[in-house]
């Protein structure tokens, strides 16, 4: 399959490439990276389309909707998109619709006025509910009840639409401020047998099947006992601990986003898992206490953001001493460099596992455990 609009959006490198050959090119990327490991062949599709489960797309004054030219503001408009399923471009077709309709303004960034200035939309895949989340420049939106039933009429997996007011000249797509229009400001789907409620602004991952090809992988790695105590950083909304919570003892999860760590103790209640509890702060922090306090931690699962570690949490993986750590990456660059510094304190790796969470882009995930080196 190939796509009309490549060239002009930017934001899969690969299209129209052989599957085969993405999955080879991104191995060889990992082997440079990753001289002094065995890099296993990339875990990838079957069927590498209509994976995201998430998309963001902008307006123009036309009411064509579409994503950003790579490296600008400009507005590709398109029709359909090999990466997003059916039913999220029918409802952003419906949405076009209605925007027409009602004559809603679209922010002009120039101008700096309109009020339309994004669409999010997030799909659970296996209970197929949508979230719906207009950014608009104003709290209030006018005819929002009439926007609303037209549709929910005409897309019924439309859960809840949620209006995020965003006022600042930025590039960053929500601000802090939510408003429910309709529903309950989230969706719920399933992953690896559990629950999970989605909001618009949680971390979820953005390709279903491969998240839970990941999950499994995670646990193959770790070498875990009934009285182990794992320590999962970076939690996000608890999905990793709560996937691990069976096979262990305890479960702690980190997470510094507020909103994050809310949505993680409601999804461990949802789920009934009584092992594992959450922390809002800094991960490095909290370790440096538990090796304070001497509470021993077997297990640390590390999942932190493009920027890759810092010099901060991996002295405290020092002063902790967990038996493993097992990180995962969505940048091997800054998980090559990060791994240097884990040999430094004597945590050695030895395999990579590459997982194509991204198909048609460059972008590949990463799993390495690392062991601590017996002295």
């Amino acid at each position: 399959m190939d796509c009309s609009i490549k060239k002009q959006c930017g934001s899969c490198q690969y299209i129209g490439m052989d599957y085969q050959k993405q999955l080879l090119i991104k191995k060889e990327k990992c082997q440079k990276l990753f001289p002094h490991h065995f890099v296993h062949d990339v875990a990838g599709m079957e069927k590498p389309y209509y994976y995201r489960n998430k998309v963001i797309v902008a307006f123009n004054q036309k009411y064509e909707y579409g994503l950003y030219e790579e490296t600008s503001h400009r507005i590709v408009p398109m029709k359909s998109c090999l990466l997003h399923d059916d039913e999220t471009h029918q409802i952003l077709s419906t949405i076009q619709k209605i925007l027409k309709k009602y004559r809603v303004s679209i922010y002009d960034e120039k101008k700096n006025r309109g009020f339309l200035r994004h669409v999010l939309i997030r799909r659970a895949v296996i209970t197929n509910q949508t979230l719906v989340v207009l950014v608009g420049t104003d709290h209030v939106m006018k005819g929002s009840k009439n926007f609303c039933q037209e549709l929910i009429k005409a897309c019924p997996s439309v859960q809840s639409v949620v209006l995020n007011t965003n006022r600042r000249q930025t590039s960053v797509v929500l601000s802090k401020q939510e408003k429910v229009l309709y529903g309950k400001g989230f969706i719920v789907d399933q992953l690896c047998g559990l629950t999970f409620k989605i909001s618009a602004q949680s971390f979820y991952q953005i390709n279903h099947e491969q998240c839970t090809v990941l999950y499994h992988r995670i646990l193959s790695l770790l070498n875990l006992h009934q009285d182990d105590t794992i320590l999962d950083t970076y939690c996000g909304i608890g999905t990793i601990g709560m996937f691990l919570a069976q096979y262990v003892q305890t479960v702690i999860g980190v997470e510094i986003n507020k909103e994050a760590y809310k949505d993680a103790i409601n999804n461990a209640k949802m789920n009934h898992i009584s092992n594992i509890h959450f922390v809002n702060g800094d991960a490095s922090e909290f370790m440096h206490q538990l090796a304070i306090q001497k509470q021993k931690v077997d297990c640390v699962v590390m999942d932190p953001p493009r920027a890759g570690s810092t010099k901060t949490f991996i002295e405290a993986i020092r002063t902790l001493q967990p038996r493993q750590v097992i990180y995962v990456s969505c940048d091997p660059t800054t998980q090559a460099r990060d791994l240097k510094m884990f040999a430094k304190i004597g945590y050695q790796s030895h395999d990579v596992y590459p997982v194509d969470m991204f198909p048609h882009t460059e972008h590949i995930e990463c799993v390495v455990l690392l062991s601590k080196v017996q002295n």
